[in-house]
């Protein structure tokens, strides 16, 4: 018997009306914000300014096109959640087709991509040694990514939700503000003042043919991510909007009143976080353009820092270096937080579908996510010993990203016609929006899977 209180278990003790004015919603957004601290620091701070040095002004409409695009995914997912109260593993044994022992072909598929993407986030680590050993030079790089490392692994070993949602928040915040200001000082300096005619240049869907790769990286790892879509449930389980809800009952309309309810909040709160993480894409991607394509920098390896630095000592002056090196470090440092949270709960709930343990039980649930905490983090420091190419690393984790984001479509078409009740449909807009956003992800997939086999066959 689960005890009361457990997010993952719904009961009729902890039912609760949803909110119906704008502004008592806004006390239950959180989960889209924490998924936005999680996504800022490697797509936006590394992949995104790295895209606008190599490409310039081009390549702008497909950073805006990745972080409006994959939203009614996230959408979809977040239907499922507050109407079903399943994680994204239990729902993926649902899926269609083939089960190899107790779990779904999705879940072994997802863990085999996992364990490839956890190299991005070794790159995301060796970022963080970087700027520490920059401003504090008495230690070698190779110690601060492993304090750093172990500092992320108690964070997540200690927290639960509402500390990771309050430290998002702030990490998110105070990362905004400091993009916000460096784009501001473009427009006082001769040499990189943005034109209104560079923008337009950057919304043409035209695309250099050697920016291929960099570009697909970018999309699969810019605005919300298939990994961080899967995320998303884990979070607005455990803020309570399938608890509030109750456990499902179509055809009962309190019930269908009540999942409208939670969901227009949900909507709210994935909107809300896609507007911040948008703005600031497109503010790294214009200060990459504006800035290094026009030196011709373009940042790699362990120089990557003092080469993106420059995105804030060009317009502010040498002083500022510190200042990026403060943001950086908050960015970088949010997405390990963010991301070990949501890394550990999908591992936690794959390992439980595959027979390891019960997710279902709340101590077991915990446990597993305890240790999970501490082992991610010693592979990723592994992963940056071994290859030492941070911006490499992110743009490979894009990649299989983009992937793991082919695997999601198929999962959101699932929940949208077979799982959602039919007194929650949304609207035919909604549904076009929805396709949209399909098709486009398909496509950007096919033109991965495309350049992987090219190259590929280059090599043999």
């Amino acid at each position: 018997m689960q005890p009361a209180g457990d997010p993952y278990t719904l009961t009729e003790a902890e039912i609760q009306e949803p909110p119906k004015s704008f502004w008592r919603s806004l006390r239950f957004l959180g989960p889209g914000f924490i998924l936005s601290a999680s996504i800022v620091g490697s797509g936006e701070l590394i992949a995104t300014t790295t895209l606008g040095a190599r490409a310039g002004f081009t390549a702008f409409w497909l950073i805006l096109v990745s972080c409006v695009v994959k939203v009614t995914i996230q959408l979809e997912f977040g239907k499922h959640a507050i109407s079903t109260g399943e994680s994204t593993m239990r729902s993926f044994n649902r899926l269609p087709g083939p089960k190899f022992g107790r779990a779904s072909w999705s879940i072994w598929v997802w863990l085999a991509m996992m364990l490839a993407k956890t190299v991005q986030l070794g790159g995301i680590l060796g970022g963080v040694g970087v700027i520490l050993e920059i401003a504090f030079p008495a230690l070698r790089r190779e110690i601060w990514l492993s304090l750093a490392a172990v500092a992320v692994a108690l964070l997540v070993f200690r927290g639960y939700y509402s500390l990771l949602e309050k430290v998002s928040l702030l990490l998110l915040a105070l990362f905004t503000v400091l993009t916000l200001v460096s784009v501001g000082a473009l427009q006082w300096t001769e040499e990189y003042r943005v034109s209104w005619e560079q923008i337009a240049s950057g919304l043409r869907f035209d695309l250099p043919a050697g920016m291929v790769v960099v570009a697909l990286g970018a999309f699969g790892i810019t605005g919300v991510g298939g990994d961080e879509i899967m995320h998303y449930n884990y979070w607005l389980i455990e803020k309570g909007y399938a608890r509030k809800t109750g456990p499902p009952r179509p055809g009962d309309p309190q019930w269908v009143r009540r999942a409208r309810g939670w969901i227009r909040v949900m909507y709210m709160d994935a909107l809300a976080s896609m507007v911040v993480y948008t703005v600031v894409t497109a503010a790294f991607y214009l200060l990459g353009a504006a800035i290094l394509h026009r030196r011709g920098d373009v940042p790699e390896g362990f120089e990557m820092v003092r080469t993106l630095s420059r995105i804030y000592t060009e317009t502010l002056g040498p002083w500022a270096e510190t200042v990026f090196l403060a943001g950086a470090f908050v960015v970088l440092f949010s997405t390990l937080f963010s991301a070990l949270g949501g890394w550990t709960r999908v591992t936690a709930d794959a390992l439980g579908r595959i027979g390891m343990f019960d997710f279902d039980n709340p101590r077991q649930r915990r446990l597993a996510i305890a240790w999970l905490a501490w082992l991610f983090p010693l592979i990723w420091a592994i992963l940056i010993f071994i290859f030492k190419e941070p911006v490499g690393m992110v743009l490979v984790g894009g990649v299989i990203t983009t992937a793991i984001l082919l695997l999601v479509v198929f999962a959101a078409v699932f929940f949208r016609y077979r799982c959602l009740p039919a007194e929650l449909a949304p609207s035919r807009f909604y549904d076009l929006s929805f396709w949209m956003s399909v098709l486009a992800i398909l496509g950007v997939g096919v033109i991965v899977l495309g350049s992987a086999v090219g190259w590929l066959g280059g090599r043999g």
